[in-house]
């Protein structure tokens, strides 16, 4: 009798022109977190939407409670008691939290088989009761935070009787707090005995959570392990080829003159009395715990919420920035956090948005030349080493990682001289995360003054040549790169003078 829930063995996929999973072996036991990490285009979501139902493998076997399956379909994967929570939401946020927990299968009495609308509440109630969490079932999903509307999507699936739960990333998008709250739930359905498959590329949830982990490359199963037996220079060795002391390729630049001088500057309710500098060559850390106001600061000095106080200097001439259109032709660049909302158009092409801030200068009579605007985008894939088909590839279809490049690229277009970069490796693997790292050292090598923003402190710490922490809309510590330590940036951005908080982290904002 086999010990899994869930057995695959021999699994193929092929795609065409892609061989996306190689002779994969996977299983996860009852009550067992088991871990899938790996790069983006390791073959990891192929992997789960076979075992939820979405492809169908060319070629292996699949066992499900000792017993061969054919997963035909994500609904037959539901019956079986296989659910999946992707990154993307399938909540309906005008509905009640019962309404999208049982939807398709709401409780239904009387003998015209209308939905028992109590029943419905009181069964919402009891799921949120096993979850130990407390959660109104009436409450509309559209007014819950990122942690709540996760914790909708597990009870949907406990309402099916998931007896495995695949979470695709579930915590991409919320705070410290709300993912320890996640945690919490995600261990108590572990205590009931349901397997749970945990995707995600922050390393230091899977030695936080899961009892075993799998490592795929390039659709090839690495390894699986013990959790307690592998470190995370090991997971990393395992994942790209390479050491973890590659992961950020600072290089020393010569630090030149100041780009970028503010002060005092200010901005009703979000930023206070800000003075900074940002010199030729230099990269800036921004660091701060959730709410310290440094999305804030970057979008003020970009115009998106222009300074309703201080002063802006740029190459030594005070300016005012009123608008996003007067940043950039200042020679301000600005990448936002979140790229596929605001720095993306996803249905267009990688030579589409790589062009976008420039269109004007690419225009004859009002007409977009063709020819200028691919010769542009090839320029800068090449110079990103934007893995892409073609400049003509629609960039839903690329990696976070390369989507991430693009965006950058579509400022690179415009030369700035100084480029604010909000949460730069947010979402993407740690190949790509190195990649993103090599290429800010090979800008300020070229003179850019780059802005990081990051609630990653070791990509603070290895990436920055001076640090600035944030704390209630004002800058309130500076460290150089020699004497930052996490330590003393936490202590700072907590507001504890003359203490440090070892062991605490920064909050994603």
């Amino acid at each position: 009798m086999s010990k899994f829930i869930l057995e695959l063995q021999g699994v193929n996929k092929t795609f065409p022109g892609v061989q996306a999973l190689t002779n994969v072996d996977f299983g996860v036991e009852p009550g067992e977190v088991h871990a899938l990490v790996g790069e983006n285009g390791a073959g990891k979501s192929t992997l789960i939407k076979i075992i939820a139902g979405v492809y169908p493998p060319d070629a292996g076997t699949i066992r499900f409670a000792g017993q061969p399956v054919r997963i035909l379909s994500p609904h037959h994967a539901q019956t079986l008691g296989i659910a999946a929570i992707y990154q993307e939401s399938s909540l309906y946020p005008e509905l009640s939290v019962a309404e999208n927990v049982f939807m398709g299968h709401h409780p239904r009495a009387g003998l015209l088989r209308a939905v028992d609308w109590e029943a419905m509440y009181r069964q919402t109630s009891e799921i949120f009761k096993g979850l130990l969490v407390d959660l109104d079932p009436r409450a509309k999903v559209g007014n819950l935070s990122a942690a709540y509307r996760q914790l909708v999507e597990v009870a949907k699936a406990l309402s099916q009787n998931a007896r495995v739960l695949i979470m695709d990333e579930p915590t991409a998008s919320l705070t410290q707090r709300d993912v320890e709250a996640l945690f919490q739930t995600v261990r108590v359905l572990r205590g009931r005995g349901v397997a749970v498959i945990y995707i995600s590329h922050r390393l230091e949830e899977v030695f936080a959570l899961a009892d075993r982990v799998t490592v795929l490359r390039d659709g090839v199963l690495v390894a699986t392990r013990p959790v307690s037996e592998v470190t995370q220079g090991e997971l990393v060795a395992m994942m790209v080829g390479r050491t973890l002391d590659t992961m950020f390729p600072k290089e020393e630049v010569p630090i030149g003159e100041p780009l970028l001088r503010v002060k005092h500057l200010g901005r009703r309710g979000s930023v206070s009395d800000v003075s900074l500098e940002v010199r030729r060559g230099e990269i800036v850390g921004l660091a701060g715990l959730v709410g310290a106001g440094r999305s804030e600061l970057a979008q003020t000095l970009f115009g998106i919420t222009p300074a309703d106080s201080g002063s802006i200097e740029l190459d030594g001439r005070q300016v005012t920035i009123g608008n996003p259109h007067q940043a950039m032709a200042l020679g301000l660049a600005y990448v936002p956090e979140d790229r596929q909302r605001q720095g993306l158009i996803l249905p267009m092409s990688v030579r589409d948005n790589v062009t976008l801030a420039i269109l004007d200068s690419l225009c004859r009579f009002g007409l977009v030349s063709p020819g200028a605007e691919e010769a542009i985008a090839k320029e800068y894939i090449d110079r990103l080493q934007v893995r892409t088909p073609s400049s003509r590839q629609t960039v839903v279809n690329l990696s976070g990682g390369n989507q991430q490049k693009v965006v950058v690229s579509k400022w690179l277009v415009s030369r700035p001289k100084v480029l604010i970069l909000d949460e730069p490796t947010r979402g993407i693997d740690v190949g790509a995360k190195a990649e993103i790292h090599r290429l800010m050292s090979r800008l300020a090598g070229q003179g850019l003054g780059i802005v990081m923003i990051s609630s990653d402190l070791p990509e603070v710490l290895g990436m920055s040549d001076r640090v600035l922490v944030m704390r209630r809309g004002t800058i309130v510590g500076e460290f150089q790169r020699g004497e930052a330590t996490q330590e003393k940036v936490i202590a700072a951005a907590m507001g504890l003078v003359g203490q440090e908080a070892g062991g605490a982290s920064v909050a994603r904002e």
